[in-house]
């Protein structure tokens, strides 16, 4: 039988290993499509209330939460889990839900009634990544189920415990076991499953070539896709910037959980002025992340979650220096060679360079000099991703100037690396087209039914 095994970065020994279902024997989607018509007839106020309680017994369960964390993809316990932007994400959700899903009513009057409703789309795939992965979850979770869409949740193999835990808390909850089903399947079976229109949303967070997998299985089946590729996400510090805080913000964005975010600072452009002291304090801070094992709580910086990826990381640092960029932060003690990767600062650092240019999805960030406004945005749309942008200044009509000509999903004035879910997460170019939370995301996924009754 095949399965789907877990390799924890900690040890590279396999943490937790699960069975596939097979072609012949995933009926999963059958039972999604058959209990969605009787979860969508119960009240909004029913389902809004069990998807509370699931939250509400995540709650309960933090530490397991971090320490399975921890051994899956290697982020350090002390930061406690994901339970914080979980439960905002699905507070928020359940808050717009009677607003954001309620007919849009044109006429209705004697004569006539004209509204836009919205109903479910169906049965909800959601494909999601293992670097933040009961926020990624959630974020279509929550809204799917309360619009009144049945879920498979497919987990990335790096979490495969992440979606046993949601499963369970859901149906301790209440919410009914065909409804929401975590399932282990390989790249094959879901492909086949789209192509076979077995769903009517997929939605799916994580590489450019796994979104195009994707694409191409729905292609001609008229099923909805929504994608989130990544990122190589830069920030700006214009001259009246302050630069503590620039620095403090930009370099948490660049190697909190070891650089593996989507959305993290991969690239900073630093006004000419405050160039040498930005880079300066952008270093002391990568000297001062404690690099080591995840379960220990002094540990500030774990593993990355699989040793390819270190060494994705390691190759385009190399590649970089090479072609005379200067690494700043000298190999820590405990850096292994494998998934335990220094973080890294670099500068004289082009855009010919991969490190510039490709996905990192690592703790390393190049800083360049810029003399204005025009030369920084011309550099933070060199870029093949568009999902986030950072602009530190005390400027707000500027920070707003500039983020009308960035081509991104997401503007940041003075932060960076948050999503806030009363905006739409979504991105452009080869970060995908998704519309994740918002009322926007209610929209994703439901479908609009217009009715035009005439009374008289």
């Amino acid at each position: 039988m095949k399965t789907l095994d877990c390799i924890s970065p900690i040890d590279g020994a396999v943490y937790a290993s699960r069975p596939v279902l097979d072609p012949d024997t995933a009926r999963a989607a059958a039972r999604a499509r058959a209990a969605q018509p009787a979860w969508a007839a119960r009240p909004l106020a029913e389902r809004v209330a069990l998807v509370r309680k699931a939250v509400e017994i995540i709650g309960t369960q933090t530490d397991r939460m971090a320490t399975e964390l921890a051994h899956q993809m290697g982020r350090p316990i002390r930061y406690g889990g994901e339970y914080g932007g979980f439960k905002e994400r699905a507070d928020y959700m359940a808050d717009i839900a009677a607003d954001a899903l309620a007919p849009m009513v044109i006429e209705d009057s004697d004569a006539f009634l004209r509204q836009i409703a919205r109903e479910p789309a169906g049965v909800v795939l959601i494909v999601a990544p293992w670097n933040y992965p009961y926020m990624t979850a959630i974020n279509t979770l929550a809204p799917a189920l309360i619009a009144g869409n049945t879920v498979l949740l497919k987990h990335a193999t790096q979490t495969l415990l992440v979606g046993e835990h949601l499963a369970e808390a859901f149906h301790a909850a209440g919410v009914p076991e065909d409804v929401f089903q975590n399932v282990v399947l390989d790249h094959d079976t879901t492909s086949a499953l789209i192509a076979d229109r077995a769903f009517d949303v997929v939605n799916f967070t994580g590489s450019v070539g796994g979104g195009r997998k994707i694409e191409q299985a729905a292609a001609g089946t008229f099923t909805a896709v929504a994608t989130e590729l990544g990122g190589k996400d830069p920030g700006y510090v214009r001259a009246d910037a302050d630069l503590d805080a620039a620095v403090a913000g930009l370099m948490d964005g660049a190697l909190f959980n070891s650089g593996q975010c989507c959305c993290g600072i991969e690239r900073i452009y630093v006004h000419e002025s405050l160039y040498d002291a930005f880079v300066e304090k952008a270093v002391a801070v990568a000297r001062g992340m404690v690099l080591g094992n995840p379960l220990d709580p002094e540990i500030t910086l774990g593993p990355m979650a699989h040793v390819r990826f270190a060494h994705v990381v390691r190759d385009q640092i190399a590649d970089a220096v090479a072609a005379g960029a200067t690494a700043h932060v000298e190999t820590f003690a405990t850096d292994d060679g494998g998934a335990y990767l220094t973080p890294q600062v670099l500068t004289g650092v082009t855009h010919d360079m991969a490190v510039m240019r490709d996905e990192s999805f690592g703790p390393v960030v190049g800083i360049m000099p810029v003399k204005d406004d025009d030369e920084a945005i011309a550099l933070m749309n060199d870029c093949q991703f568009g999902l986030t942008a950072a602009i530190f200044t005390r400027d707000a009509g500027a920070a707003e100037s500039i983020g009308a000509r960035l081509r991104t999903g997401t503007v940041f004035m003075n932060r960076c690396d948050y999503l806030d879910p009363a905006l739409c997460w979504t991105g452009c170019k080869d970060t995908g087209r998704g519309t994740g939370l918002s009322v926007l995301g209610y929209h994703a996924l439901t479908r609009p039914k217009s009715y035009h009754l005439k009374k008289a």
